[in-house]
């Protein structure tokens, strides 16, 4: 059985996939990454590879699907399968990068909960009953990472290379999944993917932001598990 390698967002922690870890703890080997120790994209994902699995599936959501990308371009062979879920397959623009300092500023000045508040959290999920309880969730991830991932992550990110040729090389059986309601990876980045990457698969959830693992977890999981059986 494949293991999977599972690559959170910003932030985040192997909690952004709780629902899908207990669907598939017992089904198939799960490798949880974490990406808060290295300033650039590059790094975080020979960390990753160095710990993973010598053949993977991998999913990585947002940023994790940013990290997973260049997982890709540095160790193609190792890769079987790939999702690609909420995320962005172009370098930053120079406007969100000039906009990454202040927030950067407050986050080393003790306000990372304002940064996250007031900055970060509004753009990510959709309407809906549990909606209050990820907000608090999102929280609690983020201050348990801290400010000085906060500051690694937004480097990285800033930094981060271009990927469409990478996913353009790349022919493996392919998810493209984000939520209908998703405002920081909005649905021309998950088509210009399904677009480069011959014989993908594009699945839009709805009623579900940016973490649709979360908002929209049974739908989520059930895209996970047809495109891992496939």
């Amino acid at each position: 059985m494949t293991p999977l390698v599972l690559v959170p967002g910003m932030m985040c922690d192997a909690r952004l996939f709780a629902p899908q870890i207990a669907a598939l703890s017992g089904r198939r080997p799960l490798h949880l990454a974490a990406i808060s120790d290295h300033d650039s994209v590059e790094a975080l994902a020979a960390a990753i590879l160095a710990a993973a699995p010598l053949r993977f599936a991998l999913a990585g959501l947002s940023m994790g699907g940013i990290v997973a990308m260049e997982m890709l371009r540095q160790a193609p062979v190792r890769v079987r399968r790939l999702a690609l879920l909420d995320t962005n397959p172009l370098a930053e623009t120079e406007a969100v990068r000039r906009g990454r300092e202040p927030q950067i500023e407050k986050a080393l000045a003790g306000r990372l909960d304002s940064v996250m508040r007031d900055e970060m959290k509004p753009n990510y999920l959709a309407d809906g009953p549990d909606r209050t309880a990820i907000l608090d969730l999102c929280m609690a991830m983020a201050l348990d990472l801290g400010p000085e991932v906060f500051v690694r992550q937004s480097r990285a990110l800033a930094a981060r290379p271009d990927q469409q040729e990478t996913l353009r090389a790349w022919r493996g059986p392919t998810l493209i999944l984000m939520g209908a309601e998703d405002r920081l990876c909005p649905r021309d980045r998950h088509e210009l993917m399904h677009a480069l990457i011959h014989g993908s698969r594009l699945a839009i959830i709805e009623h579900a932001g940016h973490l649709p693992t979360l908002e929209r977890p049974e739908e989520t999981t059930a895209e996970l598990l047809r495109w891992l059986e496939a």
